[in-house]
């Protein structure tokens, strides 16, 4: 059966252990919920996965052993465990992780003035995020959907604490996919400045990151995110 929304009430249980808190949004795989473990009392979130999205649960199954293999990787969720829950008579898979506090960039960003960060902060937003996905291509994986509605702010201050959601998990993880991951945190950096009406007047140590979002250039100057972040470490700013 084919299930486009489940739209769960606030108070609704899911299996005996949770209870649903409030939906946080829906994509493609299916609908995230924020939960409440009815024993303990902790807040978590809850990903239903649509059934025609997760044939034979290999979607969900898939999303899970990932993020089991990457656990040690801080910008990620935690998984917990997966839960099955019956709707409309369909067994319908549900991925319990931890919860997340914090906006998704694109909201930081539209309530910052004149929605862009300055240079400066926009170059430690972008050392924040290269630390975190390194550690990812450390395993030989890669996120595959970077941009600023995956990338969660935590906090912000001297630094920022980001978390990553929405990975791409299909994929068995190849070269290309780790290099396109790099392309897509330049982006990032150049969408945090305000994108292409301020680019023309960055300064020279945006400019020598973006590189004009030509995806040559940013691979043969930052070839790893290592490489990446290095340069961010040590730059110089005029």
């Amino acid at each position: 059966m084919n299930i486009d929304s489940f739209d769960f009430p606030a108070g609704r249980n899911i299996t005996s252990k949770y209870r649903v808190l409030e939906k946080l949004g829906e994509g493609y795989e299916g609908e995230v919920y924020k939960i409440v473990e009815i024993d303990t009392g902790i807040t978590r979130a809850a990903k239903a996965f649509y059934p025609q999205r997760n044939v034979k649960g290999k979607a969900s199954r898939l999303l899970a052993r990932k993020l089991h293999k990457l656990r040690d990787c801080p910008i990620l969720i935690q998984y917990h465990n997966q839960e099955t829950i019956s709707v409309r008579k369909t067994p319908i898979a549900v991925m319990i992780s931890e919860f997340i506090e914090g906006e998704p960039l694109a909201e930081f960003l539209a309530r910052q003035r004149g929605q862009r960060l300055s240079p400066f902060q926009a170059c430690h937003l972008l050392y924040a995020l290269v630390d975190g996905v390194k550690d990812i291509h450390m395993h030989r994986e890669y996120h595959g959907d970077l941009h600023t509605s995956n990338i969660i702010v935590r906090r912000f201050g001297l630094g920022f604490s980001l978390k990553l959601i929405d990975f791409y998990h299909w994929d068995t993880p190849k070269q290309e996919n780790i290099r396109e991951d790099i392309v897509d945190m330049v982006k990032v950096l150049y969408d945090a400045v305000g994108g292409r009406r301020h680019y023309a007047r960055q300064p020279r140590a945006i400019k020598e990151i973006c590189c004009g979002l030509k995806r040559g250039l940013i691979l043969k100057k930052f070839p790893t995110a290592m490489s990446l972040r290095d340069h961010l470490s040590f730059m110089n700013w005029d």
